[in-house]
């Protein structure tokens, strides 16, 4: 809802401060006197386009402040996060806009300079204007969807397919991510499978590489030890040998000196026998240091090709980890992972066909809901035609027919909304053809239409329902007809509020709020101003209305006879 207009230095406005309330205001005021300026400066709060002419005559800035007090649900406050705007829900929504005397201008939100772009974003949300020369809303084919829907109370519907287009979006995107790794993998898959035999065929386990080399530094440790066990085995051939011969050789001499006489206990005799004693003592250890160097020789268990073949291993690992940028110790894990990923691309293709049935049985679901909300929404355009055929005779466009257009796009259009095109569209006489609101070519018709479209759907709209501006809607007619207008526009401002320029008294009698804009000043400084009229001051000013320049008490008599009815 706008609750304030702060208006500086625009056209004949010097000093403006209007405080709005709810329900329906009207603006009153002879031709020219500056009710459309009003309106004007709104919109450059608003975001319009900003002209130079604006400025009054004299001044180097005309300025506009707008104040909102939307609700805390409404989505204004979301364009303002996205916008990166402070804001606090629980206050108030100013909307700046200066202009300078050479054309430049300067938006602001709640102090915050932002773009013209944003004002008009917000404005779109904040506000509605139909009139003489422009219907901001309507002639948009955008807004006649949820238009539409609002009308039919279709939200459960609009859910529905909303949720049915999700899960067939998803389940198109998970078919595209398979068919794109089905791809892939037809293309990887012989990399792969030659790669796996690879690892099969080295097979590879965990730790192998820090076993194979503490063998390799054991295995190389044992070759020299045998190397030197081999010297010492070579130092014992012949020994034994030349010792026998020792031992012989002794007893030989034993035996030559008995034969000559010599006494068992003479010395020479004594002493070959402890030499023999002595040389068949080291005869016998010399052969237990000969089987103990055998057995230190076996005890290794060495052959002589392990070591090379240990360091093959070793080199062969080591070169497929190098070929698959790995360490060692990863290769039995890519061993693994190949054949999950090969295993993984043959039943991707059955994957595959899982999800592009999933993708059918969505896409069923989707255009099965769809079509209910399509048929849905034919039932209530038809009923809102009828309702607005209804209102159109009252309001002097009885020779105008109306219809909503329910047309089915191509799916690649489709989306969470549904499958439809829809419009509202007229034609303004018998035998016309169809078409878009545009084709209506009078102002007033446009504004008289907007409001019977209005009055069909009132009490309808879903969330906060915008400020809505009536510029002279009752042009050119009169009588009954303004009564209609003024009927509907105070049966709009029920549920809204709702701004009406008009110069029918039947209008302005329905009104809950009445200002006068009129001329004050001289012919050297003319400028406009505005009053809110008290109950007496109304009956005055629609007297006025009535009967022009005199006043007379009869068309006092008829104004209290509007207001009061």
């Amino acid at each position: 809802m706008l609750i304030g207009l702060w208006i500086r230095d625009v056209v004949l406005i010097e000093a403006l401060d209007l405080s709005i309330g709810p329900g329906l205001t009207a603006l009153t005021g002879e031709t020219g006197a500056g009710k459309s300026i009003i309106l004007d400066a709104l919109g450059l709060a608003t975001g319009a386009r900003a002209e130079a002419g604006l400025v009054r005559q004299g001044s180097s800035q005309a300025a506009v402040s707008a104040v909102f007090a939307p609700a805390p649900e409404h989505p204004v406050w979301d364009i303002l996060e996205e916008k990166g705007i402070s804001y606090a829900r629980d206050e108030d929504l100013v909307l700046r806009r200066t202009l300078s005397a050479d054309g430049r201008s300067r938006a602001f939100v709640n102090d915050q300079a932002t773009s013209a772009t944003v004002l008009r974003e917000l404005g779109e949300m904040l506000l509605e204007v139909h009139g003489q020369h422009e219907t901001v809303g309507l002639l948009d084919a955008r807004t006649h969807r949820p238009l539409l829907d609002a009308y039919g109370s279709l939200g459960s519907l609009n859910s529905a397919v909303a949720g049915r287009w999700s899960a067939w979006k998803s389940a198109r995107a998970r078919a595209d991510e398979l068919r794109a790794a089905v791809a892939r993998a037809a293309e990887e898959s012989e990399e792969l499978a030659l790669r796996l035999s690879e690892l099969d065929r080295l097979d590879p386990h965990e730790g192998e590489e820090v076993r194979l080399a503490e063998e390799r530094a054991i295995l190389g440790a044992a070759e020299k030890a045998l190397t030197d066990i081999a010297e010492a085995r070579q130092a014992f051939d012949g020994l034994t040998g030349r010792m026998a011969q020792a031992v012989r050789a002794v007893e030989h001499a034993r035996t030559r000196a008995l034969a000559a006489g010599a006494a068992e206990d003479g010395a020479a005799v004594v002493r070959l026998a402890t030499a023999s004693a002595a040389i068949d003592r080291v005869f016998s250890e010399a052969q237990e240091a000969e089987a103990a160097v055998d057995a230190v020789a076996d005890a290794f268990d060495f052959r002589p090709d392990q070591l090379e073949k240990t360091e093959e291993r070793l080199f062969e690992l080591r070169g497929m980890a190098r070929k698959l940028s790995v360490s060692v110790e990863e290769l039995p894990i890519l061993r693994v992972r190949f054949a999950e990923r090969l295993r993984a691309m043959e039943s991707s293709e059955d994957d595959l066909k899982a999800a592009d049935a999933a993708v059918a049985a969505t896409r069923a679901a989707y255009i099965a809901d769809a079509g209910k909300l399509s048929d849905a929404r034919r039932a209530a355009g038809e009923r809102l035609a009828t309702s607005v055929m209804a209102e159109l005779a009252p309001l002097k466009l009885d020779k105008a027919r109306f219809r909503v257009a329910v047309e089915p796009l191509p799916e690649d259009r489709a989306g969470p909304t549904g499958q439809d095109r829809i419009a509202f569209e007229i034609a303004t006489n018998p035998g016309a053809p169809f078409g878009d609101l545009g084709a209506i070519a009078s102002g007033g018709e446009l504004a008289r239409f907007a409001l019977a479209l209005k009055a069909s759907l009132a009490g309808r709209a879903e969330g906060p329902q915008p400020l809505m501006i009536f510029d002279e809607v009752d042009q050119g007619v009169g009588g009954a007809v303004a009564d209609a207008v003024g009927l509907r526009l105070k049966r709009l401002a029920a549920d809204a509020q709702v701004l009406v320029v008009t110069h029918s008294p039947q209008v302005a009698a329905r009104a809950e709020a009445h200002w006068r804009i009129s001329k004050a000043g001289d012919s050297e400084r003319i400028r406009t101003a505005v009053e809110t009229l008290s109950l007496s001051e109304r009956e005055e000013e629609i007297a006025r209305m009535l009967a022009g320049a005199q006043i007379t008490d009869a068309a006092r008599a008829a104004a209290r006879a509007l207001m009061d009815a």
